[in-house]
């Protein structure tokens, strides 16, 4: 094999394929999807509670079994996460790039304001990236990295107020709840997050598949095998 593919470095003689996305990037990925999913179907009930159910209350455990599933997506979705930190220590240059934004260098700049004109149909030729572009970077950062401890976060904080005073996760993430205003306001605030982050859902999946349509490189694929393939010559 190639000396550069095997780094992960480009090589635009030839365009090989480049192995971009480790396969514990590629699981966190589709775990941390369908956790997501899951946690926001259940929270939109718990939030909005079905009709109650014809007979007796004591035959039916129905919102008790949505909320067991929403607590259980949230411990995958948050260990999920925790693991995704530490393989960003650990993993190749393109598992750091969702949690830090290269702001400092003037490429990135460039690169970011060229991606904007791409995706505002102003000009047809995309650039070619081995990783994130700036534009998907900066969304992924705000949209998936922040917003994913923000509901950690808050969600954690309203977990410890059934699981009363002094509980782990009161003592851990408590100080969340008056900070934002009271328990209102911190159910409300996470159920924007929900909102927000199903809003970046969409424009990822549409970003994705127009990339992998009339891009120029892979990008569907990229995040299912993990190799980034080429479909011109040119740099």
């Amino acid at each position: 094999m190639n000396s550069n593919v095997a780094s992960g470095a480009h090589d635009p003689a030839n365009q090989k394929a480049v192995y971009v996305f480790e396969a514990p990037v590629r699981l966190w990925h589709w775990l941390h999807t369908f956790s997501f999913l899951t946690l926001a179907a259940t929270g939109y009930l718990i939030a909005n509670p079905l009709p109650s159910l014809a007979g007796e209350a004591s035959d039916h455990f129905l919102m008790g079994n949505i909320r067991l599933v929403h607590f259980i997506s949230a411990y995958v979705f948050a260990i999920g996460f925790a693991v995704r930190i530490y393989w960003a220590l650990v993993g190749n240059r393109y598992a750091r790039e969702i949690f830090y934004l290269p702001f400092w260098r003037l490429e990135w700049w460039k690169g970011l304001f060229y991606e904007l004109r791409f995706y505002l149909f102003l000009t047809r030729k995309q650039h070619k990236t081995l990783g994130h572009n700036a534009l998907a970077q900066t969304a992924m950062f705000f949209l998936n990295t922040l917003m994913t401890l923000f509901m950690i976060g808050t969600g954690f904080a309203l977990y410890g107020q059934g699981l009363g005073e002094g509980s782990w996760a009161d003592q851990g993430f408590g100080w969340i709840i008056p900070l934002l205003g009271g328990g209102e306001a911190t159910h409300n605030w996470h159920n924007m997050g929900m909102w927000i982050m199903l809003m970046f859902v969409i424009i990822h999946i549409y970003m994705a598949v127009r990339a992998d349509i009339i891009g120029r490189e892979s990008s569907v694929s990229t995040i299912i095998g993990g190799w980034r393939t080429f479909r011109d010559d040119q740099p």
